[in-house]
C-alpha cells in the first residue's frame, strides 16, 4: 500500500532588483488581503452583535460572513475592485495567500475555543503590520518549475529567478517523475529571499 509524502526544498534566491520589487509587491498584497479579510470578519461579527442587542430577529440580521477560504475568497472577489483597484498588478495567488492565512487562523481560534485543539489557548487573530510581519507569498498554480540549468526557478508573474545554490537534487526527482511540485513559497529571512518548493511523492 502506498502513501503520499510531502516535503519541501529550500533555496536562497538571487533576484534582480525588478524581481525584488515584484516579490515585495506580492507579499504586500498578501498582507493587504489578510488584513482586509480579518477586518471584514470583525465588522460582520460586530454588526450582528449590535443587531442582536436591538432584538432584531436572527433571520433579519446581516448575513454571516463565513470563515472558510471559499467564503472569504467570494467576499474578496466582490470587493476587490473597490478596495484594491490595483489588484491586477499581482497574481491572484498573492491575495489567496492572505485569505488562506486568515481562514487558517480563524479555524485554529475556533477549534481552540471549542476544545478541539490541544495546547495553549489561541486568541482571535490580529492584524499584520508592515514592520512586524514576515513578507511571504505562496504560489499554488501557474508556471512553477525548476529550470534545466539547475540554477533557476520559475514562478508565476515573476519569471525565472536565479538561485544561489544548485537545484540538482530537486530537478532530478521532478524529471524522473518520482515527485510533483505542489507549490512554492517565497519568504524573507534575515535580509535574504528564500523559496520553499513543496513536493508530493508516493512511497510504498
Amino acid at each position: 500500500m502506498s502513501t503520499i509524502v510531502t516535503r519541501a526544498y529550500r533555496f536562497a534566491l538571487d533576484p534582480t532588483p525588478r524581481q525584488v520589487r515584484h516579490l515585495e509587491r506580492h507579499a504586500g498584497a498578501a498582507r493587504f488581503a489578510y488584513n482586509w479579510a480579518l477586518a471584514a470578519v470583525k465588522a460582520n461579527l460586530g454588526q450582528r452583535a449590535a443587531e442582536a442587542s436591538y432584538d432584531i430577529a436572527t433571520d433579519d440580521r446581516t448575513p454571516v460572513l463565513g470563515w472558510s477560504l471559499p467564503a472569504l475568497r467570494r467576499a474578496w472577489n466582490a470587493a476587490k475592485g473597490e478596495v484594491a483597484p490595483w489588484w491586477a498588478q499581482c497574481s491572484k495567488e498573492a491575495f489567496n495567500t492572505g485569505l488562506d492565512g486568515v481562514a487558517r487562523a480563524l479555524r485554529n481560534f475556533g477549534d481552540s475555543r471549542a476544545g478541539k485543539r490541544a495546547g495553549k489557548k489561541i486568541g482571535f487573530p490580529r492584524f499584520k503590520s508592515r514592520r512586524r510581519a514576515t513578507p511571504s507569498v505562496r504560489f499554488t498554480t501557474g508556471a512553477i518549475r525548476v529550470e534545466g540549468d539547475r540554477t533557476h526557478v520559475t514562478l508565476p508573474r515573476i519569471g525565472r529567478i536565479k538561485t544561489h545554490e544548485s537545484t540538482r537534487k530537486l530537478a532530478r526527482r521532478v524529471e524522473q517523475g518520482t515527485a510533483r511540485i505542489l507549490s512554492a513559497t517565497v519568504r524573507r529571512e534575515a535580509r535574504a529571499l528564500v523559496v520553499f518548493v513543496h513536493l508530493r511523492s508516493p512511497t510504498c
